[in-house]
């Protein structure tokens, strides 16, 4: 199982950026797929979930208006459409998947299995 995360980078206040997830490995379609991040000296947290299938979605209140995920299922992607980027949004961003589950623990990084390698996003001025 693999799962890799690309797109990160360094951007100023109010820019975007668009990160991707390639996954590979296990089935995407009967998947839950999400994305976390981790800032500097805090603990990993919930961004936004996706079903592999499509359909629902999740996401943290504080991305909620600026973040967009979306999956590929052809190509077995995941990707974060980031806008209004800010400061606070400055984080490793990990990809994240799981057997589809019960959607209500859909934020619970506990529940995941499978996790990718990091990818930086730096805001700043």
């Amino acid at each position: 199982v693999q799962l890799q995360a690309s797109g990160g980078g360094l951007v100023q206040p109010g820019n975007s950026l668009r990160l991707s997830c390639a996954a590979s490995g296990f089935a995407f379609g009967n998947s839950d797929l999400s994305w976390v991040r981790q800032a500097p000296g805090k603990e990993r947290e919930f961004v936004a979930a996706i079903r592999g299938s499509g359909g629902d979605v999740k996401y943290a209140d504080s991305v909620k208006g600026r973040f967009t995920i979306s999956r590929d299922s052809a190509k077995n992607t995941v990707n974060l459409q980031m806008n209004s980027l800010n400061f606070e949004d400055t984080a490793v961003y990990y990809c994240a998947g799981r057997r589809r589950g019960i959607w209500g623990t859909i934020s619970r990084l506990e529940s995941y299995t499978y996790w990718g390698r990091g990818t930086q996003v730096t805001v700043s001025s």
